[in-house]
């Protein structure tokens, strides 16, 4: 996320330059390799990059095509079979065993569909989004490649996929992306040829809602700010000196857990960590954390301690449906012997993660899956 925010800043502060922009995009990988479908590289016409699309095998070669696209080439696809032998004798290859297709376009400040222009409305509006690239193009088919389509969440579509069977298909499966909040790989099948798409979702930042200001939460704070989460600190002390001390944060709410529930907004995709070493101060914040519908919550403290607080909160409430403590992770953090406040954000952090990927955190030797999910490519026949 750190990426991508760094990207957008990138492509905002170039729009007052005349230098020209090209992004390279991974939209299709087959096999292994070091980055995933969605990484994003930018260019400018001096040879200044901003972001990777490989563990830096690629990037000097992808910068190298984009000075040899002509005037009027908007947009090209580049394959790299890291399998092949040729790929090994140039660098390409280090082992990873993979096919990688990176779709490079020109970025254009006014044009519509600009990809930059949509993932930055995204973010900036805190909203998912989708947005589909065309990356494969066989027959007598009148889409371009790298042609886009895009779906925000109010359902508004702006396409300049000019084959009308393509664009409807695509409006009902970006929906679909949207709605199970997962992006696919699609290859539209018509008489006429065929047509590849990365249908990807676009999702704001993580919110990290931390409940408490005290020395050991600043390290969790500069950790999820690293990932390029967002951060919100409540200071139930309401302390003025919390604003210099978390000045990385996004936010500060200075706040006292009589007015908490006025000051707080969550949501399915929030994210809290409870940690103001005041038992009171804990146990109301999880009266009005628990019964809600939340991604995360995570509280500091010992198994006894964690125990005392839930038979209060129990008894305070009355009993509630057990399933929603099964988003509840106490005592908080991966198993990693941490026993310094660094040590201690570390494995918060990580536990967010596999929360957040749907990992459980153990070993990767241990793993029999592969590392990322495969791409599979829905092939969908059309009648036209």
């Amino acid at each position: 996320m750190k990426e991508i925010n760094s990207i957008i800043t990138s492509f905002v502060d170039n729009q007052h330059n005349n230098e020209e922009l090209f992004l390279a995009t991974v939209v299709n990988v087959q096999g292994s390799t070091y980055r995933q479908p969605g990484a994003r590289m930018l260019i400018t016409s001096s040879g200044k990059i901003m972001g990777t699309i490989s563990g830096g095998c690629l990037e000097n070669d992808v910068i190298e095509h984009t000075r040899l696209m002509t005037t009027d080439e908007t947009a090209k696809i580049i394959t790299y079979d890291t399998n092949a032998e040729e790929d090994i004798i140039w660098g390409f290859g280090l082992g990873c065993n993979g096919v990688v297709d990176i779709l490079i376009e020109r970025i254009y400040h006014d044009d519509p569909l600009n990809p930059l222009a949509f993932i930055h409305q995204c973010l900036s509006h805190q909203q998912p989004g989708v947005i589909a690239s065309v990356f494969s193009v066989s027959g007598n088919i009148n889409v371009s490649l790298g042609a886009h389509l895009t779906l925000n969440s109010d359902g508004f579509v702006n396409s300049n996929i000019s084959e009308p069977v393509i664009n409807n298909a695509l409006i009902k499966d970006a929906a679909l992306v949207l709605k199970n909040q997962s992006s696919s790989f699609h290859k539209y099948q018509l008489y006429s040829g065929e047509v590849s798409v990365f249908i990807e979702l676009i999702q704001p930042p993580p919110n990290l809602m931390i409940f408490g200001a005290g020395r050991d939460a600043i390290p969790l704070a500069e950790f999820a700010k690293a990932l390029g989460w967002k951060v919100t600190i409540f200071d139930c002390r309401a302390l003025e000196l919390s604003k210099e001390r978390f000045i990385m944060a996004d936010e500060i709410i200075l706040t006292r857990r009589d007015i908490l529930p006025q000051q707080l907004s969550v949501n399915a995709n929030s994210l809290a960590v409870v940690m103001t070493h005041n038992y009171f101060d804990d146990l109301a914040i999880l009266k009005l954390l628990i019964p809600v519908n939340i991604k995360y919550l995570g509280c500091l403290g010992s198994k006894q301690r964690i125990a005392k607080l839930l038979t209060d909160v129990q008894e305070a409430m009355g009993e509630f449906n057990p399933e929603k403590l099964a988003k509840f992770y106490a005592p908080v953090g991966l198993d990693i012997g941490a026993d310094t406040p660094e040590t201690i954000a570390l494995s918060i952090i990580a536990e967010i993660q596999t929360i957040l990927k749907n990992r459980t955190g153990g070993f990767l030797k241990h793993r029999t899956k592969p590392i990322n999910q495969r791409n599979e490519i829905k092939e969908i026949e059309i009648n036209n």
